[in-house]
């Protein structure tokens, strides 16, 4: 480990420490994986990982957060989620965001309360700043804590101390609800969810591991690594054509940028 994460690393224990006790939103990412080991590390019991079940966060997402948690031998529970319920959730505006992380800090808030755990903590790291995260006023606005973002932790500086600690996460690629693969305007539907997710479930199956479908009405538009553009072209084309087809869609392209953050932004 180099010196400048060694000392970021202190100093986020000394943050996580300091807090007594917490509950962590744990969505089994990278970040908030981190996150709760530390804080199983550190305080033990008095850490509490709480993952939202929804039906824009996939089943095999909640399987590993849950196998993860089980192995690392800290207090997990699972909660349901029910932002497809908030009409302007539904309406998909520019800060959709807001409302779900709203509503569900807000569950977390009162299960801490219960608990009598002190703080809510969540992943947001350094890097999120630069990003388009309507979410973040809605921790603000119910004092939930950052501790990897308090600590200077940039993504790669979890991503570099999650392989250091042995975390099955350290390279796992980047996820994000189902609701961010479609335009702002279109609304969100359980059937659309659904149907996005089957999409992507299908890909997974096939061995990509860096995509993204996005929901353009009878078009899929699919976001992949570069490294993963033979596969979906060459080798395995008319099984991602067969299977995205089946899962609702008319038309199969293959965005040529290929996968990146927030690509829906750029509208």
């Amino acid at each position: 480990m180099d010196a400048m994460l060694k000392e970021k690393t202190e100093n986020l224990c000394a943050i996580i420490t300091g807090m007594g006790s917490c509950l962590i939103g744990f969505s089994g990412g990278v970040d908030s994986t981190l996150l709760f080991a530390l804080a199983v590390e550190l305080l033990g019991q008095k850490a509490l990982a709480v993952t939202a079940s929804s039906k824009t966060f996939p089943v095999r997402e909640l399987q590993e957060a849950s196998d993860f948690a089980a192995g690392a031998g800290g207090r997990h529970i699972v909660i349901a989620s029910n932002e497809l319920d908030i009409p302007e959730f539904q309406n998909n505006p520019r800060n959709r965001c807001y409302y779900c992380k709203k509503e569900l800090f807000s569950k977390l808030k009162r299960i801490a309360e219960d608990e009598g755990l002190a703080y809510v903590l969540d992943g947001t790291n350094f890097d999120d700043a630069a990003d388009h995260r309507p979410g973040r006023l809605a921790a603000e606005e119910l004092k939930v804590r950052s501790p990897l973002e308090e600590a200077g932790f940039t993504k790669q500086d979890i991503r570099d101390l999650s392989k250091y600690m042995g975390l099955p996460t350290w390279d796992k690629p980047a996820f994000a609800c189902l609701s961010s693969r479609f335009p702002y305007g279109t609304p969100i539907t359980p059937e659309l969810v659904e149907q996005v997710g089957a999409a992507e479930e299908a890909l997974w199956n096939l061995g990509f591991r860096t995509m993204r479908v996005r929901y353009h009405g009878a078009v899929a538009r699919i976001e992949l690594g570069e490294d993963e553009f033979a596969l979906a072209t060459v080798s395995l084309r008319d099984d991602v054509v067969r299977l995205v087809k089946n899962s609702g869609f008319v038309y199969v392209a293959l965005d040529l940028q290929g996968y990146r953050t927030g690509a829906m932004n750029e509208l």
